[in-house]
């Protein structure tokens, strides 16, 4: 792309952006307490809230990283979307009136209720390092495609992209994250559907496609089972138990509404990565031997200034979408977990405020330099998901077995689940397995040893009691 090109698909993402500052400027009024900063201060339509989790699950990591392992592996690279369709599936059958019911919009709130403060805590860190880790994979797949397409320093791109990204977000709070995702989730379709478009009329169609790849990337589980299952565990588990999944499903006025949300958002997650899949496809058939990580990148590059700027900008929307959903999920457990028990007991709403914003600046900043030296994005992204199967399995736990378990082996499994993921995660997942598994499987194992181990009587449940009560409290309002 020429440098004139270049200028002008800046240009159109610039003003996109701009759009998108007016938009969160305009609702600011709704951002004046801690309550609306964090919640939006409203009830929203199903739709919108569909689109709001849409945005946030197929950031540029997702669309990158998918693209880049279809460079790589083929048409399989799609399952890892098919995983999150299947995973808001079965939260919207499992969970979105459990949660909505209950009300509480933190992860570590809900699981407190069954196993204590000392759990509470412990799911705050797990949460916030997770989002952390989705946020690496972010900056470096977005620094990846403004390095490619603006011919720019790629550090220097990552850098951009971080800054603008939390300055955004710090501006109107969840309500303008829920409008301006809407935005992003739209044109990020349009933009992915106008690639696939040129990938497609550049290789010449699908059977012309079909002829210059090996046969097994149009195969569908070429990717392994044992892969496919691994983000199922992890797509579905950080569903379960993601801090602004929870948080979305609360700003709808009823359970079934939040349902719906879900099944919006899954029926729009299939078709996106099968398209994002077949992006890496082409620029195999067309590039084969450029780096995997540049397969969407490179694409754009060749696109025609209109068209790439149009791409560029829906990327770039959905980065800032996907990062305001993550720093805004993490300020909220900082808030929520930390700040106001601690240092802000009297609960002063303007203290509660600052924090919260300045909490959505620190933690959006602080991946950054992870991020200059990440090269697996999707393989980050999905470790950062893998952390919150753990949580997935108490979450389950809690509404459906509340009495399996202990309060201490709850705490354990955590701690464990985030020291042996990582750990195995870094040691490059020996014998091919997975971490997700590592996740999965580690609360499982701990909180049933300490069932078989507890002595005595368990205390009953607190949650049990607070959903009915709830539920005697409405049939009483009506």
């Amino acid at each position: 792309m020429q440098p004139t090109s270049s200028w002008i698909v800046l240009s159109i993402t610039g003003l996109y952006m701009l759009s998108l500052a007016l938009i969160s400027f305009g609702v600011r009024r709704h951002s004046h307490s801690t309550n609306n900063y964090t919640t939006g201060g409203g009830h929203f339509p199903a739709f919108l809230i569909g689109f709001l989790m849409l945005s946030e699950f197929i950031g540029t990591a997702v669309s990158v990283g998918t693209a880049q392992t279809g460079f790589k592996t083929g048409i399989s690279a799609a399952w890892n979307l098919f995983a999150l369709a299947l995973g808001f599936v079965l939260f919207a059958w499992l969970l979105a009136r459990k949660y909505k019911d209950l009300g509480d919009n933190t992860i570590s709130g809900v699981l407190s209720r069954n196993y204590g403060q000392k759990t509470r805590f412990a799911t705050s860190i797990i949460t916030i390092f997770a989002l952390e880790i989705v946020a690496v994979s972010i900056y470096a797949s977005g620094g990846a495609v403004l390095a490619s397409v603006l011919q720019v320093d790629r550090t220097l791109a990552i850098i951009i992209v971080g800054v603008v990204s939390v300055m955004y977000v710090s501006i109107g709070g969840m309500r303008s994250v829920i409008y301006t995702n809407f935005v992003h989730a739209s044109l990020k379709y349009l933009g992915v559907g106008l690639a696939l478009w040129f990938g497609l009329k550049q290789v010449g169609g699908i059977s012309a496609l079909h002829t210059q790849l090996p046969q097994n990337m149009f195969d569908w589980t070429a990717i392994g089972w044992g892969q496919i299952i691994a983000w199922m565990i992890a797509g579905i588990g950080s569903i379960f138990s993601t801090q602004y999944v929870i948080q979305a499903v609360n700003t709808v006025s009823d359970a079934g509404k939040a349902q719906r949300a879900c099944f919006y958002c899954a029926g729009l997650m299939i078709p996106f990565g099968i398209g994002a899949a077949l992006i890496g496809m082409c620029s195999a058939a067309l590039f084969p031997q450029i780096d995997s990580l540049q397969a969407f990148p490179r694409l754009i590059a060749s696109m025609d200034r209109l068209t790439a700027g149009l791409v560029v900008a829906g990327l770039a929307g959905s980065l800032f979408g996907t990062i305001s959903a993550v720093s805004m999920g993490s300020a909220t457990l900082l808030l929520r977990d930390f700040y106001e028990p601690w240092f802000n007991p009297e609960k002063s709403d303007v203290k509660s405020l600052r924090f919260v914003r300045l909490a959505t600046i620190a933690v959006g900043l602080l991946p950054i330099a992870l991020a200059l030296t990440s090269e697996k994005v999707l393989m980050i992204a999905f470790l950062g998901k893998a952390l919150r199967a753990s949580l997935a399995v108490l979450v389950l736990l809690v509404f459906y077995a509340p009495k399996f378990g202990t309060p201490k082996a709850a705490f354990l499994s955590i701690i464990a689940s985030l020291v042996a993921t990582v750990g195995w995660f870094l040691a490059g997942n020996p014998w091919g397995i997975d971490n997700a598994y590592i996740a999965l499987f580690t609360p499982i194992v701990i909180m049933t040893l300490g069932h078989v181990m507890r002595r005595g009587t368990p205390p009953e449940p607190v949650l049990p009691k607070v959903v009915d009560g709830l539920k005697q409290q409405r049939a009483g309002a009506l």
